[in-house]
């Protein structure tokens, strides 16, 4: 017998009932910071459609504004995501993910170092809030000096190490790759790279884990040319900045966040480059330093560890001290 006037079918009501589930089920990330990295990172993730995004800044109409326009972008991105804008951390409550790209940006002649104490007294704030409105949230950290300011969310939320995670070796080993791809003339997707060490001057890319569909690089790259693709990734965000002139990267750094926030809410099991929380791994102690992790939706879930060559390690403690100087300055 037909439904009545006004009445719905069968069918169209589990359809209504498995859209309401779908937004119910849906997961939530916030960034913090609405600038370059923190808006273009809310495009990928909105884009791939891993999550509703919060964008938040304490800049009042820019987070709102950068957040319509990305809503406004998913009709013809064929994309159900929904993304707000808003300076009140209420609106961020229960995140399933809160990525932090907040502080000053990097200009020419100023090193990760020099943006140190500014950027740990925002990492304080804005901490502090996300504790109180997402206690059980993972922490993504983009902040710049990265390891530094990973340190200081740890010991300021009291969050376990696995759910606080710095983005570092994701990028700085897409950079690597890049340039291998390029100078190889081989498609990135056959490029797998390996990254170690504090995110700046003292990481340190090992070019004999890195491989082009599986045959290590050192086989297909000369020593000196090697080394000069090293060195232009540990200059990577230098670089950007000389041409930009008034600004740092932001394309490459949020894509390699979207590519974490994907692994976790997924649960993927996917082995990344990331900045973690070291208790005695490689050598380590209390100290955030980049190395392999496998991420899944608990976070980090297994630290990986490889074995290095004397020269090797010797380059990872260098760059481990250096974040140290940093953290103590701080007092992290």
């Amino acid at each position: 017998m037909p439904a009545a006037t006004g009445d719905l079918s069968l069918t169209e009501c589990e359809s209504l009932f498995l859209k309401g589930l779908t937004h119910i089920m849906r997961k939530k990330v916030t960034i913090v910071g609405s600038g370059n990295v923190g808006a273009t990172a809310a495009h990928w993730i909105a884009s791939k459609e891993l999550a509703d995004v919060v964008l938040i800044d304490i800049i009042e109409g820019v987070p709102q504004g950068k957040g319509l326009d990305l809503l406004e972008a998913m009709p013809v991105a064929k994309c159900d995501s929904h993304i707000i804008g808003t300076n009140d951390y209420k609106d961020t409550a229960n995140s399933d993910i809160v990525v932090i790209t907040a502080g000053i940006p990097r200009k020419p002649g100023m090193s990760r170092d020099d943006l140190l104490n500014t950027n740990y007294n925002i990492m304080k704030a804005v901490v502090g809030e996300v504790v109180r409105h997402s206690p059980n949230c993972i922490l993504i950290i983009v902040s710049n000096p990265l390891d530094a300011m990973a340190q200081a969310a740890f010991k300021l939320s009291g969050f376990p190490r696995e759910r606080v995670i710095g983005m570092a070796g994701v990028l700085d080993s897409a950079r690597f790759r890049a340039f291998i791809a390029d100078e190889l003339k081989v498609s990135v997707e056959n490029v797998t790279a390996f990254v170690l060490g504090g995110h700046g001057d003292t990481m340190v890319p090992l070019g004999r884990y890195s491989t082009v569909a599986g045959i290590p690089i050192t086989e297909l790259i000369e020593k000196s040319k090697l080394e000069a693709l090293i060195q232009r990734t540990r200059d990577g965000g230098a670089e950007i900045v000389k041409y930009l002139k008034t600004g740092s990267a932001y394309y490459a750094p949020s894509a390699a966040t979207a590519e974490m926030v994907e692994a976790i809410l997924k649960d993927k099991k996917k082995i990344l480059p990331c900045a973690a929380y070291l208790e005695g791994e490689y050598g380590i102690r209390g100290l955030f330093i980049g190395v392999p992790v496998k991420l899944g939706t608990k976070g980090i879930e297994q630290i990986v560890e490889i074995k290095l060559t004397p020269e090797e390690k010797a380059g990872l403690d260098k760059s481990a001290n250096a974040v140290k100087e940093l953290c103590g300055v701080i007092g992290v």
